[in-house]
């Protein structure tokens, strides 16, 4: 198995070099796949790596809409997603047009509530509904989306985005979690889309009192993506480079980990004298986890797998990124 292994690495690092190309791998990612990578990092920070670094390839470990946010800021690039199927189900919970997709289970996750979006209700027909109100897009959207939307946000920077319009009212898409804790730290009024991370969703005040009953000296980090409850009863919320950053400048030697388990190879791998939990054991996301070693040197080999963005969507997209781009940190 090692041997096999050390095989496919090195067929990767050859054909990297053939190709020029760079590997990016999202947080989420299987450990294996995160250490081969050139870059890792949340979406975002892997597309903007993507934008300045000099490579013909980008061959991005993640899902679906985070290899077309690559696209939009890289269009001379080519940009190729190992598994075509790794989707992300917030993204697709919202649409411009058309029929909407009706969730009744996640694969592997039959225990969670059945969600079913209410008629056909989609983000055209939401602004439609209140004209004149801005549309927050957070990153986890489509290209599609984001050309429909005015400015896009991400996980850290969400309620400065909201504060930076000049509007009262704001429509936040799609993350109902994420928009709450935009409305926690703004005084604008949110009006939210009803989609959520069954990953992070799923954790409850229990869950957090469990975690801290087991690790009572652990501080605990937590996803804006979690329930507002569970936000407020965390000791740090932030995104996954915010809970690197955090780790690595605290002098507590215990964390709590709220988010996808895949954050906990890096956690662990740049803080070697700590310790972390996760605060679900279950906290997995499936399309995060189809990418392997095998579908990356597939897609080397045979240059598949290639996303693009029509054009005019993608300037449009890319106007509503580089706005977010253009607030002041």
């Amino acid at each position: 198995m090692i041997q096999d292994q050390k095989h496919l690495v090195d067929e990767i690092v050859r054909l990297k070099e053939q190709r020029r190309a760079i590997i990016l791998a999202h947080n989420y990612q299987r450990d294996e796949v995160q250490e081969i990578a050139d870059f890792t990092g949340d979406s975002l920070e892997l597309s903007r790596t993507a934008a300045s670094i000099d490579c013909e390839v980008l061959v991005f470990c993640g899902v679906h809409f985070m290899a077309e946010s690559a696209a939009i800021l890289s269009p001379n690039k080519t940009v190729l997603l190992p598994e075509m199927d790794a989707w992300c189900p917030m993204a697709d919970m919202v649409e411009l047009s058309g029929p909407r997709h009706v969730w009744k289970a996640f694969p592997g996750y039959d225990e969670q509530p059945v969600f079913v979006f209410p008629h056909e209700f989609t983000l055209r027909d939401m602004k439609a509904q209140y004209p004149g109100v801005p549309v927050v897009a957070y990153v986890n959207t489509s290209a599609a989306v984001k050309a429909e939307s005015d400015i896009c946000c991400t996980s850290a920077n969400v309620a400065k985005v909201v504060d930076s319009l000049p509007e009262n009212e704001i429509i936040c898409i799609p993350d109902r979690n994420l928009s709450a804790w935009a409305q926690k730290n703004s005084s604008k009024k949110i009006i939210s889309w009803d989609g959520f991370c069954h990953v992070h969703d799923r954790i409850t005040l229990k869950d957090v009192a469990k975690a801290r009953s087991a690790h009572p000296e652990a501080l605990v980090m937590a996803h804006p993506e979690c329930r507002l409850e569970v936000l407020e009863a965390a000791d740090h919320v932030t995104s996954t480079s915010g809970m690197l950053r955090y780790a690595k400048a605290s002098s507590a030697p215990e964390f709590i980990v709220g988010t996808e388990l895949g954050l906990m190879f890096r956690l662990r791998r740049e803080n070697p004298g700590k310790a972390f939990y996760p605060l679900r054991s279950d906290m997995i996301c499936p399309n995060m986890k189809k990418i392997t070693l095998k579908s990356i040197l597939r897609v080397l080999q045979t240059m598949e797998n290639v996303i693009t963005v029509p054009e005019d969507i993608r300037v449009r997209a890319k106007r509503a990124l580089d706005r977010m781009l253009d607030i002041p940190s």
